[in-house]
């Protein structure tokens, strides 16, 4: 079994991209959305969760929150944007309708004893030795009361909490986005999370999780046959590929064209699929409908 992260979706448009950066990191991780059940997450049995970011606001009622098993676990907690001011309420802080949005390029400024989320993580120093990151921030709410145990680790004027920690109980929080290239530092801090607080190793690769997820699609299927209905798409392309080299011939795919695609996009999915992977497939024109 992997050592794992488990990554709460709260509706973010980045939250596949926090996946990614986990993984460029040599480590595995799931996304799941943020409402699954304190038993999934039990048997999941992460040794890190992060929680994303998303839409919604905390100040409003019958908002997305973190199941509390989650900060009950004993395990290390990134909240993210949504996932740090969800992280704030349920742990007793205060979170408030900020009178000016953030959205873009911020440059917060590292509190005089970082935590060991930030800890010699940084953009630039000035001539007084304090140092600076350049992040990238999307937020209309802010945290205005930490919760009990935490304390602030970078802020700016904007944002007096752009950084929070408990490092007794390894709970972190960031208004910014790590996981986007315009937080330069932002791949450092996620292999930082990931590696030294929630102490994964990286014996983790894709190539190798090919070769995993292949034998595990011939586990389940057993001697069963499957219909795979077929898009083009990334996902449903990547799934096809694993369950036909697992099955083969076994495998059935659907592809509906439904009028909406790319000039010749139809003509292209049937000849790398059927032509070029030798993948059973069925082409409904459905164009006209």
């Amino acid at each position: 079994m992997h050592q794992k992260i488990l990554i709460l979706d709260f509706g973010a448009q980045y939250s596949q991209l926090i996946a990614r950066r986990v993984r460029e990191t040599h480590a595995y991780c799931e996304l799941h959305p943020c409402d699954v059940t304190a038993d999934f997450i039990r048997q999941f049995s992460p040794q890190g969760i992060i929680l994303s970011g998303g839409p919604a606001s905390v100040t409003t009622a019958e908002t997305p929150r973190a199941p509390q098993i989650v900060f009950e676990l004993g395990v290390p907690v990134l909240g993210i944007c949504y996932g740090m001011q969800t992280m704030a309420a349920q742990l007793g802080g205060t979170v408030k309708t900020s009178r000016v949005a953030e959205f873009g390029y911020a440059e917060i400024s590292v509190n005089g004893q970082p935590s060991v989320l930030l800890n010699d993580i940084h953009d630039r120093t000035d001539d007084d030795g304090h140092h600076f990151l350049d992040v990238w921030m999307s937020h209309g709410d802010k945290v205005i009361t930490l919760p009990p145990g935490f304390r602030v680790i970078a802020s700016n004027t904007t944002t007096p909490v752009a950084a929070m920690a408990d490092d007794t109980r390894r709970f972190y929080g960031v208004q910014f986005h790590p996981e986007v290239t315009h937080t330069s530092q932002g791949k450092a801090m996620i292999d930082r999370f990931v590696h030294r607080i929630c102490g994964l190793d990286r014996g983790w690769n894709m190539p190798n999780y090919m070769q995993e997820a292949i034998q595990k699609i011939r586990t389940t299927v057993g001697d069963d046959h499957v219909i795979l209905g077929l898009s083009g798409g990334v996902d449903s392309s990547v799934a096809a590929v694993l369950i036909h080299r697992a099955i083969g011939e076994r495998l059935t795919c659907v592809f509906v064209d439904n009028g909406l695609l790319r000039l010749n996009e139809a003509t292209q999915v049937m000849n790398t699929f059927s032509k070029n992977l030798g993948v059973k497939i069925i082409h409904v024109d459905a164009s006209d409908q």
